[in-house]
Order: structure tokens, then C-alpha cells, then sequence
């Protein structure tokens, strides 16, 4: 129910926000005299922005064992992975969330949660990662995706690519309309320079709030680092299970997922990375004592 909440609350918060934007600047008003409907725009928009990102969360969990070629285990199959449910039920616990599944699979050192719900997620690691680190670290990197999960990441992202993804798709509809009257002379309808625009706007735009989204991923990432160490109860298992990361190639990930990861190789921009700077991330865990 404070999910659902939160969405509805968060679309509302958006028309609001665009709606006082226009009106600010006299917008609302001049785009009116061009005879162009800004409230069925308003929600046009939010409906195209949300149901995206909100159809991807819902398929997250299964879109990732099919790309990853995931396994979910029950600890059965061997000692280890009895191991590795046992740890992640025992940080579920802590965390007060539903047992997620728990998943391997082969690839290179990486790990990542996923899941529209807190009660239902999927948390997973690759052979890369078990075989390159001890269980301590392991362990630690498992309070790190259980941590995800506890602060309900997934939705957040949601959310916001879901509010970015508005203000994309409407502010690229008023740049289009303005540049089809002012520039083009269009005077019924919508001429070429409506549909050029509107599509550069969308990359230009989209470009500004991939930024936006990946400053947010970066943040959750350091909350989810201190949620490990207080699983934990100690910091220390973090910062080696980082370190160690540190010195390896992380794993690749699908592009649906990979935001969700441990860890990432680093991007052409710092700016469109979703994870921070390892030494950064040991540096916050360190500075808690």
C-alpha cells in the first residue's frame, strides 16, 4: 500500500510541478493561444513516462534470469549453497523483508538484486565472485543486495526514471511545438520541424536525465554499502569485499540490469555512472568507524 501510494503521490507531484513551471514562465498561456491542450499533454506524459519503467519492474526479476541465465538455488545442492541461502535468509531477517530467491550464476565477479517487491526479490551472484573472494567478503556482498531490496531500491530507480522520463517526453513536445510555430510557421497541425525537433529534444533531454538517474543509482549504492556493514556488524567485510573488487575486472551485466550490480566497469563520464568510485565507497565505510 506505500508503494502504491508513492506512485500516485509522485504522479501527482510531477503535473503539479510541470503545471507551476508553465505557469511561471507564461508558458501555459502561449501555448494555449497556438491552440495546443497542455493538460492532456501533462498526462500523456506521465503516462508514457511511467509505464515503461513501471513494466520493466515488474519483469526485472525474470528478465534477469533469462539474461543472466541465473539458477535459483534452496541449498540443497551443496554445502555452499547451502551456505549462501542461509546467509541471505539470515540478512532477510535483519533487514525485515520476505526471503528472496537466491540465484548463481557463470560469469565473472558481479552480483545484483532485482524484483518489483521487497517480500518477492531475487538476489544473485556469479561463480566469478565466489571463487575470487572468502566467505566473509561474500557475505558481505550479500548484505549489500539485501540491503537493496530492504530500501527498496528497485521502486526508487523506478520512480525516478519514471519522473525523468516525463519531463522528457513533455518538455520535448513544448520545445517541438514552439520551434513548429515560431521557426516553421506551421499554422495547422504539426510540419516536419514539429517531428525533428521533438526526436532531438528526446536525445538531448535524455542524455540530461540518464545524469539525473545515475546520480540517484550512485547515492543508493553508498546506503547500500552501510546496510551490509550493519548486517554485518562491522564494516571491515565491506571494505575488503570492495577492495578486492577493486583489483579485478567486474563481470558484465545486461544493460536492464546492470545498474543493479556490485559493481561496474567505470563509465566514458563519471557523470553517467551508476556506481561511485570504489575508493569513494571504501572512504564512506571507513569514515563510520
Amino acid at each position: 500500500m506505500k508503494r502504491i501510494m508513492l506512485f500516485v503521490l509522485t504522479n501527482i507531484a510531477v503535473l503539479v510541478v510541470l503545471t507551476v513551471v508553465l505557469r511561471v514562465f507564461g508558458l501555459d498561456r502561449a501555448i494555449a493561444q497556438e491552440g495546443f491542450a497542455v493538460g492532456p499533454l501533462l498526462a500523456f506524459s506521465a503516462v508514457v513516462g511511467f509505464t515503461g519503467a513501471i513494466i520493466s519492474l515488474l519483469m526485472s526479476k525474470q528478465m534477469a534470469k533469462w539474461s543472466t541465465g541465473a539458477q535459483v538455488i534452496d541449498g540443497t545442492e551443496s554445502a555452499d549453497h547451502a551456505w549462501l541461502v542461509q546467509t541471505v535468509r539470515g540478512f532477510a531477517q535483519k533487514a525485515g523483508i520476505g526471503m528472496p530467491e537466491v540465484a548463481v550464476y557463470e560469469g565473472e565477479p558481479n552480483a545484483f538484486a532485482t524484483g518489483a517487491f521487497k517480500n518477492s526479490a531475487l538476489v544473485a551472484v556469479s561463480t566469478g565472485l565466489l571463487q575470487s573472494m572468502n566467505k566473509e567478503e561474500v557475505a558481505a556482498v550479500l548484505g549489500h543486495e539485501v540491503a537493496h531490496v530492504a530500501n527498496g531500491d528497485m521502486v526508487t530507480m523506478t520512480l525516478i526514471q519514471g519522473v525523468v522520463n516525463t519531463f522528457v517526453v513533455f518538455l520535448s513536445r513544448i520545445v517541438g511545438t514552439i520551434v513548429d510555430r515560431a521557426v516553421f510557421r506551421t499554422e495547422r497541425g504539426f510540419g516536419p520541424g514539429y517531428f525533428i525537433t521533438v526526436i532531438v529534444c528526446q536525445i538531448v533531454f535524455g542524455l540530461l536525465a540518464s545524469i539525473i538517474v545515475a546520480w540517484f543509482s550512485r547515492q543508493r549504492e553508498f546506503r547500500a554499502d552501510r546496510g551490509s556493514a550493519d548486517y554485518v556488524g562491522n564494516p571491515q567485510p565491506m571494505i575488503n569485499a570492495l577492495k578486492r573488487l577493486g583489483g579485478i575486472e567486474p563481470g558484465p551485466l545486461p544493460e536492464s540490469i546492470k545498474a543493479l550490480g556490485i559493481s561496474d566497469r567505470p563509465g566514458w563520464m563519471a557523470l553517467f555512472s551508476t556506481h561511485p568510485p570504489i575508493e569513494q565507497r571504501i572512504a564512506a565505510l571507513q569514515s563510520r568507524g
